[in-house]
């Protein structure tokens, strides 16, 4: 089978695969059965006389072959939506910005930076989604998206082992705090002592996954009773106010508590700091991103003060 034959279809594919990490993510985020996905991307390794997907327990890796293919089947697609848009009578995406964020992220500062960025720059248009970092980190590395939230946790490793590196900067960088029911004994003084976190009962995330999400405060001393797991923060959130438990939250989302969750710091034992990064590739941004990272910063110099 000759390269130049493959189909876009078959680069479509690949590209979801590259960026969910999985055969299975990528038939759900294109609405294919895994066996279609997994057909498509026979036909292109051979069309490509080589392995462009090193296949593991856990997920995929791209090989060498793989990140080649990977960067011109991006520069190909993004050149035809572009096409077919200006077929169509739409403006080009020049002036699209796509964002990915955490779930940390969605409740206070990305709302505040695109509020101001409306009023500042009322063409640009931003498009955003959710997603765990290592699912961001391999769709900025795809080109699936422009710019990336992502959080980072100690002891700070890379954020992925591929070459050239993303740019990145630190935007927040705080300390984990407790979000409790405001009637909760606990939540009279101005913080909790770690030691008075023993026998509670916890709202946490799900233990499997990508990314550990948040819930149990890390480092006890014990096996934490876990009463309610609950993907979703506010979820977690809501039931702390109807007095469930206590879960843990990065300190930006303070702002975003409902009504009857008290949030306090913790002391003793080590400080539990969460970063919170801005990242891309490292070509040149064009206008329309070096905008939004600006407005992004921005929102997050103002949250930081807030609190």
């Amino acid at each position: 089978m000759d390269f130049r034959d493959v189909s876009l279809t078959a680069l479509r594919v690949f590209r979801a695969v590259a960026e969910q990490g999985t055969f299975t993510a990528a038939a759900v985020s294109l609405g294919y059965t895994q066996s279609a996905v997994s057909r498509q991307m026979a036909s292109l390794e051979r069309a490509a006389g080589t392995t462009l997907l090193d296949r593991r327990r856990e997920g995929v890796r791209l090989t060498p072959a793989g990140h080649l293919v990977l960067r011109r089947a991006t520069t190909v697609l993004d050149e035809i939506d572009r096409t077919a848009r200006e077929l169509s009578g739409l403006p080009d995406r020049a002036g699209t910005v796509r964002v990915g964020w955490p779930p940390n992220s969605g409740a206070v500062l990305l709302p505040r930076a695109l509020t101001a960025l409306r009023a500042s720059h009322p063409a640009i248009t931003v498009t955003s989604r959710e997603g765990s970092t290592p699912a961001l980190v391999r769709a900025l590395r795809s080109g699936g998206i422009d710019l990336a939230l992502l959080s980072s946790t100690p002891p700070y490793r890379p954020l992925d082992a591929e070459s050239p590196s993303l740019v990145t900067e630190t935007l927040t960088e705080r300390s984990l705090c407790l979000a409790l029911p405001a009637s909760h004994p606990l939540a009279r003084g101005a913080y909790v002592d770690i030691a008075d976190l023993r026998g509670q009962r916890w709202i946490a995330g799900p233990a499997a996954g990508e990314d550990r999400l948040m819930g149990v405060w890390p480092g006890l001393d014990e096996r934490p009773v876990i009463a309610h797991t609950a993907r979703d923060w506010l979820a977690k959130l809501h039931l702390v106010a109807a007095g469930c438990g206590l879960t843990t939250v990065p300190a930006s989302l303070a702002p975003a508590a409902p009504d009857g969750v008290a949030i306090r710091p913790v002391r003793g034992g080590a400080q539990e700091q969460r970063r919170l990064l801005l990242a891309r590739l490292p070509t040149p941004p064009d206008d329309a991103v070096s905008r939004v990272a600006d407005a992004l910063r921005t929102a997050a110099r103002a949250t930081d003060t807030a609190l």
